[in-house]
């Protein structure tokens, strides 16, 4: 391909948090040129994105990155559930989904080191990284090469930058959504939150994330590393705008016995439940808290936002390397906007149980949980242990419908329009981040035929010990580690050509 020209790039990316920024380096390393602004003067520093579910680290994998993150993590915390000062026992995280990914359990990082993380990869694969530039405007213009006009204010002045596409990862007050002319529909939680970044924590125990309620009151903490850091939530009084952190430390102590000797940083916020009327509006597209908002109840927000930007980045590379026509990016709408809308609604309910002020919930938070929480304890872990409830948690149940698909069979496309299940050998194949045949018992033969006939690559495994993979048949996988489609081996290549992206 020729070189792009100065002021132009493939693909522009408004915004630099965790969503944008994994747009770019899943870009950049497949070898389309990216363009990321993003009006700040530099990387964030006050996150409330705390967690990586185990679809997120398969990501970082994918990418090479998850080293870095294993090493700056904390994996798989124990959960220390409460009654105001009393706690009530621990539940481990630890062997949660063991059989189903190679990241079992939950990590703690929060979002400006996975900003960090990411932004220095970018930079690695030559990224273009331009902060303290501000979007004013954006245009699109079917008859240049390069359609979308970006107009940003810069520290030099105004600055303009052309692209093919361009992605909008500039949060929930997005400026993109709004020149797009897109609703975002929803609602604001009435109450109140805080979040402080604390040191020298006391009453709280070190190594987990301590959950307790009180009759009016609820606190979270997450450990953040070293002995007595914490990152605290809960609720801050509204109508208390003076000095809001000591009022804070005055309540924690009150309701929980905690406190703390000093914070790095304290800041309050709003949840809001939101949803993007569209992910897509012809060369513009939506990702992460700019499509969707929601509680930070189950730890996905974050996620679900890197896995936007992974989905979205995997498909506009193929439509620039010209291996599938255009009509492939209508997919990602398709794809993600069902999955944000149900973890919108979810998330919602769940938000508005834990915070209610109702008579029946106060009583429930004041007589109930001191006696429930002991027995849940023993019992919460069998539950979320199974592979089911930790597939969902973990977001390794998302399932996409496939467009063409054969009619479903049972035992084989079950498995199609899913991330490929991992057998325990079979996720390095995935870091070529290209379309891929794999058979599973499979003579290589047999697989590496059928695979140079489509033009893909192939990989031959052993039998599944997990049995989620059959040895019979052969599956196409996607470069976002999708199964696409699944064909008996003997008729693969008559089945799985029409499953293949269409240049």
């Amino acid at each position: 391909m020729p070189p792009t020209p100065p002021g132009r790039s493939d693909v522009l990316v408004v915004g630099a948090g965790p969503s944008g920024l994994m747009a770019a380096v899943c870009l950049a390393r497949l070898g389309v040129s990216v363009t990321v602004v993003d009006g700040k003067a530099g990387p964030t520093r006050e996150s409330r994105a705390l967690a990586l579910q185990a679809r997120s680290m398969e990501i970082y994998s994918q990418l090479g990155l998850v080293g870095r993150v294993l090493a700056e993590s904390d994996h798989a915390p124990q959960i220390i559930p409460g009654y105001r000062n009393r706690t009530f026992g621990s539940v481990s995280f630890a062997r949660f989904g063991r059989t189903l990914t190679p990241y079992p359990g939950i990590y703690v990082l929060e979002q400006s080191k996975n900003e960090r993380i990411l932004c220095e990869a970018y930079l690695a694969l030559d990224g273009d990284m331009q902060w303290g530039h501000e979007l004013t405007d954006l245009r699109v213009d079917e008859g240049q090469d390069y359609p979308v006009e970006a107009t940003l204010q810069s520290p030099t002045g105004i600055a303009t930058i052309r692209a093919k596409w361009c992605i909008g990862a500039d949060g929930a007050s997005s400026s993109i959504r709004e020149l797009m002319n897109i609703s975002f529909e929803g609602s604001t939680n009435p109450l109140r939150f805080y979040v402080a970044d604390a040191l020298d924590a006391q009453g709280v125990v070190d190594g987990g994330v301590n959950m307790r309620v009180s009759r009016d009151d609820f606190v979270l903490t997450f450990p953040m590393g070293s002995a007595g850091h914490h990152r605290i939530l809960g609720i801050v009084d509204e109508g208390s705008d003076d000095d809001l952190e000591q009022v804070v430390r005055t309540r924690l102590l009150a309701e929980f016995d905690i406190h703390y000797g000093r914070s790095n940083w304290f800041t309050t916020y709003r949840v809001h439940h939101r949803l993007a009327k569209r992910f897509r509006v012809d060369r513009v597209f939506l990702v992460g808290d700019a499509a969707h908002v929601h509680s930070p109840v189950g730890a996905q927000g974050m996620n679900t936002g890197l896995q936007d930007a992974h989905n979205l980045a995997c498909k506009i590379a193929d439509v620039i390397k010209g291996r599938t026509n255009v009509a492939v990016l209508d997919r990602y709408e398709a794809e993600r906007r069902p999955v944000a809308r149900r973890l919108v609604s979810t998330t919602d309910a769940a938000f508005a149980r834990i915070t209610s002020s109702s008579r029946l919930a106060r009583f429930a938070r004041d007589r109930a949980v001191p006696l429930v929480a002991p027995l849940a304890v023993r019992i919460v872990p069998r539950l979320i242990g199974t592979e089911r409830v930790f597939g969902y948690l973990a977001q390794l149940r998302i399932h996409y419908r496939m467009p063409n698909s054969a009619r479903a069979r049972r035992g084989r496309d079950r498995i199609v329009g899913r991330r490929l299940p991992w057998s325990g050998e079979n996720f390095t194949a995935l870091e070529s981040m290209t379309w891929q045949l794999h058979g599973y018992g499979v003579e290589q033969a047999v697989v590496t035929a059928a695979a140079g006939t489509l033009g893909v690559e192939a990989h031959s495994f052993g039998r599944d010990r997990h049995k989620r993979l059959r040895k019979t048949v052969l599956y196409l996988v996607r470069p976002d580690g999708f199964v696409a489609a699944a064909a008996p081996a003997h008729d693969a290549i008559r089945q799985l050509r029409d499953q293949l992206p269409e240049t």
